[in-house]
């Protein structure tokens, strides 16, 4: 088992600050906008003498990415920022955001505003912007910075003419300053979805003291009036209580969930017997360890004490649940779990081959035609396994799956796995930017076919070695699928791999072929290969 929360979440194109000339650069920016406030004269800019040193520290905490993505015609907003950071420390004052209209706003790279990101209005109290707070306790997960899409051809049909119609509706800026933790970005963004809304841009950053700024530009708010969209967030946060607490005072009792759920049995372990080693990784509630128990390696997922929420120990106890279930040589192994709160954590068998986004990755390998055949067909058997169980993973990816000594790929991670019948129709937003699918970042009613799609995103990374969509944020990458962007299948693939992807990552789930019909089409594949090995399905080209 490894633990590698939101593998690729946070990758983000590359940037380059390093330097002289590029300190500089900062340096100059910060100059401006001070000398900027001093010349419109901006009271606290005026009358704090200390007012430079207090403008330094802002930009000191935050990364190299916000100098440059400052506006200086709207120079005021530094000085929001820093107020909305002020405001999330305050426990009582969480979740802080700020809604205002953008009249004259123009997306990046625009002829009209070529190089300044958000083109915003003056900060004043009666221009429309509202600060407002809530008691609960926010989590983010870090990128860099979105900008506006630009597919070209790649557009979904129709998309144009749509941008087109949007481009007269009123635009907004949200932003939200909170305590940085991860996987809040996928929260935030199914927040202002689920208001209907669609984001044009987003600038996160996080700060060196723990807390995150994040700005998104949205459209598809009717009207104008800030208020209004400010007074709907708010009533969305309040329905949604749960989902957003960051309390450490959790009611939930996992002994009774997992009692409830008809789980316990002898899989108990006695923490006293259980050796913990080196730790191997870190998530967002958890640490990974290589442990011993019972004589035989093992790997331990420790739930940190500090971070048990209401969230994370349903998810804990809807693990443990799926775990104990589960049997099949392509499935990790499931050990024990100790389920005595606070000292919570899952044994499975030990994966000394780590994961495969690692293997891939990390190593840069090319993979031979059969090697990576090999994979995918173990991953189809475990998930074939899995979907005969009625259970969805909902977070399918290249880092949740892990190899044994001898290479044997097997699923991994069930932390937000669910069995299908549960809750009735689910649609949340679950899993990994770059491996969701479409359905799920739409938040329409999705199932299994939904695991199919991630799988032809994995297909494709063992057929090209190559993180998918790696000139993009997570987050661009996802509206990119929303409008209809895939990875480019490579030249002189083999057909029929080729058109086992295309129909895997239809954008119409029924389309999707079920694992049964997968893992044949790969087994079959194969055996022609292995007969035939003297000529390698993609030609010259290294899959």
């Amino acid at each position: 088992m490894e633990l590698i929360e939101g593998v690729g979440e946070s990758s983000s194109p590359p940037r380059s600050f390093g330097g002289g000339a590029a300190v500089g650069v900062l340096y100059e920016i910060r100059n401006d906008v001070y000398n900027r406030l001093m010349e419109i004269g901006n009271e606290e800019a005026v009358s704090n003498p200390d007012f430079r040193e207090i403008l330094d520290s802002h930009f000191n905490r935050l990364p190299p990415s916000y100098g440059l993505d400052v506006n200086m015609d709207r120079a005021e907003d530094v000085l929001l920022h820093r107020k909305l950071l002020a405001l999330a420390k305050d426990p009582e004052k969480r979740p802080v955001f700020h809604v205002r209209c953008l009249e004259d706003f123009k997306p990046e790279g625009s002829k009209e505003h070529p190089t300044e990101s958000v083109s915003r209005p003056p900060l004043d109290a009666n221009h429309g912007g509202n600060v407002q707070s809530k008691e609960e306790e926010w989590a983010f997960e870090p990128c860099s910075k979105l900008e506006d899409l630009n597919l070209e051809v790649r557009q979904a049909p129709g998309l144009m003419e749509k941008r087109q119609e949007i481009g007269h509706a009123p635009i907004h800026e949200v932003i939200f300053s909170a305590p940085d933790k991860p996987k809040l970005l996928s929260q935030l963004s199914a927040l202002l979805s689920d208001l209907g809304l669609d984001i044009r841009e987003a600038h996160v950053f996080s700060t060196t003291d723990g807390y995150s700024l994040d700005v998104f530009v949205v459209d598809g708010w009717p009207v104008e009036d800030a208020g209004s969209l400010r007074k709907a967030m708010e009533e969305a946060i309040d329905k949604s209580e749960g989902s957003w607490s960051g309390s450490s005072h959790s009611k939930f009792s996992v002994k009774k969930a997992l009692a409830a759920g008809g789980v316990r049995g002898n899989w108990e372990i006695d923490r006293s017997l259980l050796k913990i080693g080196e730790k191997v990784a870190s998530g967002s509630c958890g640490d990974l360890y290589q442990g011993v128990y019972l004589s035989q390696d093992v790997a331990v997922k420790i739930l940190r004490s500090e971070h048990l929420t209401e969230a994370s120990e349903d998810e804990f106890a809807q693990e443990v649940a799926i775990l104990r279930e589960v049997q099949h040589e392509n499935v990790v192994r499931f050990i024990g779990a100790c389920t005595k709160s606070p000292d919570l954590c899952i044994v499975t068998e030990y994966m000394p081959g780590g994961s495969l986004y690692n293997y891939l990755h990390k190593n840069k390998r090319a993979l031979k035609v059969s090697e990576l055949l090999k994979f995918a067909i173990d991953v189809s058997k475990g998930m074939e396994y899995l979907h005969l169980n009625d259970i969805i993973h909902r977070d399918l990816k290249s880092a949740n799956l892990l190899m044994d000594n001898l290479q044997v790929v097997k699923v991994a991670d069930f932390g937000v796995a669910r069995f299908l019948h549960q809750e009735g129709v689910m649609t949340a937003e679950t899993g990994t930017y770059r491996w969701m699918a479409p359905e799920v970042i739409n938040h329409q009613p999705y199932d299994q076919k939904a695991d199919v799609f991630s799988f032809a995103i994995v297909l494709w990374e063992l057929v090209t070695a190559k993180i998918p969509y790696e000139n993009m944020t997570p987050l661009q990458a996802a509206l990119g699928v929303r409008q209809g962007l895939r990875p480019d299948i490579p030249r002189g693939i083999h057909p029929r791999l080729s058109d086992l992807m295309l129909r895997c990552w239809d954008v119409a789930p029924i389309k999707r072929p079920p694992f049964s019909i997968i893992r044949v089409e790969l087994e079959d594949l194969l055996k022609n290969f292995q007969e035939a090995s003297a000529t390698p399905i993609a030609g010259n080209h290294a899959l």
